[in-house]
């Protein structure tokens, strides 16, 4: 069983390397930025109490569409923008692989908070992964202010379409790329 999952995870770090981290063109990072904050809106509409995060946290990761799909294995995968102190800093993208009861597929959006720098430097420094007793809370109004940190991040979804018959993130690995301020992309500031 070990080998099989083993063998689910080369397959998916082989997906996500085919998938850059950082969009390779400016339309596509125009185009994912535009996505990101139109996830945080969506975030911020289903429920106010979320802005506390944004306000407090030491940083985020803003991943606008997550696809993720299976028919007992299954596999996800998402990129979007990492934030620390309201100021875009460079980008991520997320890779995950799964076996056991799941069937179906969705598309999701995420966002993970960081508490302090100690973790938002994990998530940056280091190949950042989940793990399995990390969970997400599903948003909705006023279900933000009855969460908190775990291990240091705080983790929301919002299904965006689709049915599936499992929701976990643990498990989900993280690549991060810094952005380098150039003269065509400059720096964004989201709440």
């Amino acid at each position: 069983m070990k080998v099989l999952l083993a063998v689910l995870l080369v397959v998916m770090a082989g997906v996500g390397i085919g998938c850059a981290t950082r969009p390779e063109s400016l339309a596509s990072r125009d185009l994912l930025s535009m996505q990101v904050e139109e996830a945080v809106s969506l975030f911020q509409s289903r429920d106010p109490s979320i802005q506390a995060y944004f306000s407090n946290s030491y940083g985020y990761a803003v991943l606008p569409r997550i696809t993720k799909g299976a028919v007992f294995f299954g596999g996800a995968y998402g990129r979007g923008e990492v934030f620390a102190r309201g100021v875009k800093v460079g980008y991520c993208s997320m890779s995950q692989a799964s076996m056991g009861f799941s069937f179906g597929g969705q598309y999701f959006r995420e966002i993970i908070f960081f508490q302090d720098k100690a973790a938002f430097d994990r998530f940056t420094m280091e190949d950042f992964t989940l793990a399995a007793q990390v969970t997400a809370v599903a948003l909705e109004t006023g279900s933000a202010s009855r969460s908190d940190y775990h291990y240091g991040v705080a983790i929301f979804i919002v299904p965006d379409q689709g049915l599936m018959v499992d929701a976990s993130v643990g498990g989900q690995k993280f690549q991060y790329e810094p952005a380098f301020i150039m003269y065509d992309e400059p720096a964004t500031v989201i709440p």
